[in-house]
């Protein structure tokens, strides 16, 4: 009986390590249990480069823009990017931002203007404020924070409060949309961000 016992037991210790992920060199460990968001959802795994900024900045929901058009006071004003990723003016009603850059909705703005309401309208499109960015895991502070230009990995992470004494400062993973799709990718400290990025800081188990 006793020794039955001693073999069940070792049974089952052998098939819960098999259950276990394997640890060893070129295994893929997620090291953010216990982090929520996006970032653990979705989001296709690339190398930073891939998702380093290129051309005109793209407009996405939570930008407020400045729209300048010259001589209508009625319809120059601050205008947000709303959910369905539009704005909505005076007149021409809602507008689709998300995906365009700034030039190319002012040109919009200008075509639909142009279409019964302003002979030869002169429309400009600036960033009045953009999106936020988002922060987690192993920082002072985590959570929502203001975007501003020219902001490095490294910024955003001081902004947050710094590192805790936990954080693994070489295991920084950023999620960003790149034509509408979201990536993510193991970036360094000095990585360009871009407005509506989600951080998170890993913790490190040594």
């Amino acid at each position: 009986m006793r020794r039955f016992l001693v073999a069940a037991i070792a049974a089952l210790a052998l098939a819960g390590c098999a259950g276990r992920p394997a640890s060893g060199p070129g295994t893929l460990v997620d090291t953010t249990r216990g982090v929520a968001g996006p970032l653990r959802e979705q989001g296709t795994l690339v190398p930073h480069e891939a998702i380093a900024p290129r051309g005109p900045y793209v407009l996405d929901t939570g930008d407020r823009l400045r729209v300048v058009v010259f001589g209508q006071e009625g319809l120059t004003n601050s205008y947000a990017v709303d959910s369905t990723g539009n704005i909505a003016m005076p007149l021409i009603g809602a507008v689709p931002a998300s995906g365009r850059s700034t030039e190319a909705l002012g040109r919009e703005i200008a075509s639909r203007l142009r279409g019964g309401y302003i002979r030869d309208p002169s429309v400009s499109v600036e960033i009045d404020t953009y999106r936020p960015f988002f922060i987690m895991g192993e920082v002072t502070a985590g959570g929502q924070f203001p975007f501003v230009n020219g902001m490095t990995v490294q910024n955003a992470i001081a902004i947050a409060g710094g590192f805790t004494p936990r954080a693994n400062r070489w295991s920084i993973e950023v999620t960003r949309k790149v034509d509408g799709q979201l990536y993510r990718a193991d970036v360094p400290l000095t990585h360009q961000m871009v407005p509506g990025d989600t951080i998170v800081v890993r913790e490190r188990w040594f």
